[in-house]
């Protein structure tokens, strides 16, 4: 018989990994992988271009009136067989990655009309289940009735250190103090806001992987997933 299909929910602090160990669960279970935070930042990326927000200014007011043009979807690269964000159909996976838009991700999703348009979407793409989602909110507001919500947390100066690590293969320009700085703020902002708060789910389980190997993490992950899909 074939296992029955559930939602994973992975939420948690900015630069912990949610990201790279939801693909590889995705991939191993046959699921659906879908990163929240890359639509908060493709957002993010088209107010930048149409300078509703920088480094003195902010128009909440004028990003609202554009969030109809916006047209966030993924799309599976042939080469990496990795989903690949689309932003009015222009891919824009690469742009959206920079520490430039990481300044400016928690302002934009702050705002409860951005809020309100992504989670209809995201509640639609997990309708059918057989999916692994990660975010800020994911187990808490968007799928509350998951069936595994995970919460991966690490300490500032070890996220920081992956994150700097990460922009530097990339060849960007950045200090290790600017990604420190980027990552302190951006838990402020995302735990603070009133829409939405990032917070753990009571009945969510709680992932430090300040000492854990990239590797120990996803089999620890997968025994849990399995166990779930299992139980369901």
């Amino acid at each position: 018989m074939e296992d029955k299909k559930i939602i994973i929910a992975i939420d948690g602090h900015s630069s912990t990994g949610k990201s790279t160990v939801a693909k590889q669960l995705a991939k191993a279970l046959g699921y659906v992988y879908v990163d929240t935070g890359a639509m908060y930042r493709a957002i993010t990326l088209h107010a930048m271009r149409k300078a509703i927000i920088g480094p003195l200014h902010f128009e909440k007011d004028k990003l609202e009136g554009v969030l109809p043009e916006i047209n966030i979807r993924f799309e599976v690269n042939p080469k990496t067989g990795v989903a690949e964000v689309l932003l009015n159909d222009k891919n824009v996976e690469r742009e959206i990655r920079t520490l430039e838009v990481s300044k400016y991700v928690s302002k934009i999703a702050a705002i409860s009309s951005v809020r309100k348009k992504l989670v209809e979407q995201q509640n639609e793409m997990g309708k059918d289940k057989g999916i692994v989602m990660d975010g800020r909110d994911i187990g808490t507001v968007v799928f509350p009735n998951a069936e595994l919500k995970l919460f991966m947390t690490a300490t500032a100066k070890d996220r920081a250190e992956r994150r700097y690590l990460e922009l530097k293969e990339r060849g960007e320009e950045v200090t290790y103090e600017d990604v420190l700085k980027n990552v302190v703020n951006r838990d402020h902002i995302d735990s603070t806001r009133k829409d939405s708060p990032l917070r753990k789910a009571s009945d969510a389980i709680k992932i430090d992987n300040s000492n854990l190997t990239l590797q120990d993490q996803f089999e620890q992950i997968l025994v849990l997933a399995k166990n779930a899909i299992k139980n369901a």
